[in-house]
This record gives structure tokens, C-alpha cells and sequence, in this order.
């Protein structure tokens, strides 16, 4: 049976169920299931009610089961869901609707051109992995702390970093004029991810700290943080630029400047108004229709300018 995406999608996320569908076929789909397929990791990741040993098996058993050839996969994807599924390791509805539903992603999977499936397979095992490593390094109860920024760092690179370099390898192969931006693009795609999830750790910080979660070094000021995270959104803006002056579909810019525009709100809103801070509905759809406005005028796009404006 044929899985619904867009439902998935809105079930599971809120910014990416907002942007994604801003890209063309046959990128969107692509994004869809990559997106999708972390998902199913970080729900391993964050199984807290999960003993540790367990949340590194699921993850190993995902990795596995993405890598099979198809035929092998149909035959252990059911039993493996059950098994999954046989104490809930999360109680998000959306997630356990994901897991419910982890067949027919990678049917979506199967059924892409060869060198993206590629590139999407190759990115989720090496998040998978890295997920797996850092489940290792918390304690039975999954308490983790960070101790340095490098130390953070390596966990953004894990978490969004790669997400960052699947997203620029697809857009590379779906749109062929970026050949010419390719050094630009790649020289600022791990800054882009590692920028977004600093914004999310900031806003989530509190609801991490009381699942034992502390991203953030003690030792650091969490000013540093902050300039850390525009540091990198900066590079981000740049990517967009990139972006447009390599001639990529307007959707490429639609999706990457909103997910960008509300992290630089985002980042804002938190110095402003400290950790759980959340940028409104309105402003979201405010942002989205200043951006789709200057890309439909052919105007060139600098995202941070249009935020603080």
C-alpha cells in the first residue's frame, strides 16, 4: 500500500512539513523521504523510555534494514516494526505512525532514480551510526551532557551537518546549472544544518535539561552560543545565494530561505524572550509570503535582509 507523504510530513514536523512542499518534483519527493528516514532515527535516539541498549539495537537494525536490497527488506521490515512497535519507545502519535508506516518509505526509497537513492541511503546510515554513538555515550537512564563547544559541534554535525550535505548532493543532481556553485555551496552546507539545529537547541534547552538532555556546555557563555548560531545562518544566506546566482529552480530558494528566515526570527525571538520561545503563526506566514514575493519579482534574495526588515 502506497504511504501518504504530505500526511506523514504534517504529523511529524512542523517547519519541514511547511517547506518541503515548496520544492519541485521530482527534489521534493527526494527531501520527503530523506527527512522521513531521519525521522525514524531520531525517534530511536529519543526513546528515553527505552534502556539504552535498546535504543542502540534499533538503530543498528535501521541501518541494516535500509542498506538491504529490497527483496530482504520486505521479508524483516514487518517483524522489525512489530518488535519496535511491541513497547512504544516514544508516545508522539506522529512517530509511532512513521514506524507504523517504515515499509512503505522504503518503497518510496526503492522507487527513486538510482544515484539519489544512493545519496539517501549513504546519509542515513551515517546518521544512524552517529546517533547510535551518542545514545552510547549517555548514561543508562540516557542523561547526556556536553562539555564543549567541540563537543557540540560534532553533535550538530551528526544530527544536521550531514542533513546539510544529503540536501546539497540532491540539489546538485536534480539541477545541473549548480555545477558552477558547487565549491559554494559545499563550502557552506555543514554551517547551514549546524546553524538550524543551535536554534533548536536553544529554544528546546529547558524540555531537554528535564529529559537529562544538556546540549549546552556549562562552561560556555550562552551568549557564545547565540553568535555561534547567527555565525552560521550567515554562512546559510550565503548558501541561498548560491543558490540563485547557480540558476536553481525557485523552489530550491523557497525551501532553504524560509527554513532559513525562521531561524534568524527564531534566534531573535529567543535573545528577546529566552528559551521556549516560539516565532508566531503569523509572522511565519508574513515571512513566507515576503520571501515567495521576492522570488517571483526575480529579485536577488538576501534572506537576513528581508527578516530584519
Amino acid at each position: 500500500m502506497a504511504v501518504d507523504l504530505d500526511d506523514l510530513l504534517l504529523k511529524t514536523s512542523r517547519t519541514f512539513a511547511l517547506a518541503i512542499p515548496l520544492l519541485p518534483e521530482p527534489t521534493r519527493r527526494a527531501v520527503g523521504v530523506a527527512y522521513l528516514l531521519f525521522r525514524i532515527a531520531d525517534t530511536f535516539e529519543d526513546a528515553t523510555d527505552w534502556p539504552r541498549s535498546q535504543r542502540i539495537e534499533a538503530l543498528g537494525e535501521f541501518t541494516k534494514l535500509v542498506q538491504l536490497p529490497r527483496d530482504a527488506r520486505e521479508a524483516q521490515v514487518g517483524p522489525l516494526v512489530r518488535k519496535w512497535l511491541a513497547t512504544p519507545p516514544v508516545t508522539h502519535e506522529g512517530y509511532l505512525q512513521l514506524l507504523r508506516d517504515t515499509a512503505g518509505v522504503l518503497r518510496e526509497l526503492d522507487s527513486m532514480a538510482p544515484g539519489v537513492r544512493e545519496i539517501l541511503i549513504r546519509h542515513t546510515v551515517r546518521t544512524s551510526d552517529g546517533m547510535a554513538a551518542v545514545v552510547a555515550r549517555a548514561d543508562e537512564q540516557g542523561n547526556l551532557r556536553l562539555a564543549s563547544v567541540r563537543d557540540l559541534k560534532d553533535y550538530c554535525y551528526l544530527v544536521a551537518g550531514i542533513v546539510g550535505e544529503l540536501l546539497t548532493e540532491v540539489f546538485l543532481h536534480d539541477a545541473p546549472s549548480l555545477a558552477s556553485q558547487k565549491q559554494a555551496l559545499t563550502g557552506r552546507m555543514v554551517a547551514f544544518g549546524e546553524g538550524l539545529q543551535l536554534v533548536n537547541i536553544l529554544k528546546d534547552a529547558g524540555d531537554d535539561a528535564r529529559d537529562g538532555r544538556v546540549y549546552l556546555p556549562a562552561s560556555t557563555p550562552k551568549s557564545d552560543i547565540f553568535d555561534l548560531a547567527r555565525a552560521d545562518l550567515d554562512a546559510a544566506n550565503e548558501y541561498v545565494k548560491a543558490l540563485q546566482a547557480g540558476g536553481a529552480p525557485k523552489g530550491f530558494m523557497a525551501f532553504t530561505g524560509i527554513s532559513l528566515a525562521l531561524a534568524y526570527k527564531a534566534l531573535d525571538t529567543l535573545e528577546e524572550q529566552g528559551a521556549g520561545a516560539k516565532v508566531s503563526r503569523l509572522e511565519v506566514a508574513r515571512l513566507l509570503g515576503v520571501l515567495q514575493g521576492e522570488l517571483a519579482a526575480g529579485r536577488p534574495l538576501d534572506v537576513r535582509a528581508r527578516v530584519q526588515a
